[in-house]
């Protein structure tokens, strides 16, 4: 019997002099069969009656890693009164868009969706399969991965084509941020990832591309739930949307309370901006959630982003490193947000964001 205390580390099979102690190890069985599985699978997550973003950053991705493999791109679309979405998912790069239209599928329901999912996926047999790390995307996708006993690595910043073999290179951030960890699934297909949203870029919508939409109808043992919806609310913060944005201003501890953001929310409004915050603030309950960047966050991709007192830890840097300009305003000139800014303001914020405020007005 194991206590609670064993971390089945196997340390005491290897020092017991007398081989009183054995630990036995499940691994996962090698597919034999890996040459049947071929293409790039997208999951296209549809809510609210309107496509996620996320969905088309993958299909852009997707795009390059079907190229370079020489195989098709495909979308999976789930809902309900899609109208012409699979036509919007072949004009931004899927050469076929598998469509499972049903009402059982209008509100997400964890089982369903990942019944169908699998269940596409045993039919198609795609090598890679993509899905944004959204709340649908990681609330399903682990399970569609365990039915069908394959490998996912979650969050996913970078994906790429292995020039040996063809096997997807996964790569994501480890130990708070520190360290980026390639995965590789050699073994087993199909090879599965989520991304996290603003990762990725989308291609260019193109009405001349072509390709070809499958509509599958479900059984209805895949659409046997356990669960019901009653009713779908949108919450007062699923209205705040930073991710869309292109211009962030964002607030940390160098605010001081909360009050301090009435300061960041003044100038966003002089700028046609959306307020955001470090962890920190958010913990501290001086602003919901939703505002929140960083890995524990959102990953946010805006064109403009200013950070107020934010000391520039490495899980916020993950989550808005990839902004086209960075403006750090800090009253310590050795804040490690400075390292990743393009331009720096050393100061305190609350003489620096009033001075700011005025000059855009009076540039207006």
């Amino acid at each position: 019997m194991v206590g609670d205390s064993c971390t089945l580390c196997g340390a005491c099979v290897e020092s017991c002099e007398v081989g009183a102690l054995s630990l036995e190890r499940q691994t996962k069985a090698v597919q034999d069969d890996l040459a049947g599985w071929s293409g790039v699978l997208v999951f296209c997550e549809y809510r609210g009656n309107e496509l996620a973003p996320v969905s088309l950053e993958l299909l852009g991705i997707g795009r390059q890693l079907a190229d370079r493999r020489g195989v098709q791109l495909s979308g999976l679309l789930l809902g309900h009164n899609t109208g012409e979405t699979a036509k919007l998912l072949i004009g931004h790069g899927a050469d076929v868009v598998y469509l499972v239209d049903d009402p059982a599928l209008g509100a997400f329901r964890d089982d369903c969706y990942s019944q169908v999912t699998a269940a596409v996926i045993r039919e198609y047999k795609p090598e890679i399969v993509l899905a944004g790390a959204t709340a649908i995307g990681r609330s399903f996708i682990p399970g569609v991965a365990t039915m069908l006993d394959a490998g996912l690595t979650a969050d996913c910043t970078k994906l790429q084509i292995r020039e040996e073999d063809g096997a997807l290179l996964q790569t994501r951030p480890a130990f708070g941020g520190n360290i980026m960890a390639t995965i590789v699934t050699e073994s087993t297909r199909p090879q599965m990832a989520t991304v996290r949203p603003k990762v990725m870029k989308q291609l260019e919508y193109s009405e001349a591309r072509k390709g070809k939409v499958i509509s599958i109808t479900p059984t209805p043992q895949q659409l046997h739930s356990r669960v019901q919806v009653l009713e779908s609310v949108v919450a007062e913060g699923g209205q705040v949307n930073i991710q869309e944005a292109d211009i962030l201003v964002s607030g940390g501890r160098g605010l001081e309370s909360a009050k301090g953001f009435e300061l960041i929310s003044e100038l966003a409004e002089t700028m046609g901006a959306k307020v955001s915050a470090s962890r920190a603030v958010v913990d501290a309950g001086w602003i919901a959630y939703p505002h929140q960047v960083g890995q524990t966050g959102k990953t946010v991709a805006p064109k403009l982003y200013i950070a107020c007192g934010i000391s520039g830890a490495v899980q916020h840097v993950a989550g808005m490193q990839s902004a086209d300009t960075i403006v750090a305003i800090n009253r310590d000139e050795h804040a490690s947000i400075f390292n990743v800014a393009d331009y720096g303001i050393v100061g305190d914020l609350f003489d620096i964001l009033p001075k700011l405020i005025r000059k855009i007005e009076e540039r207006r």
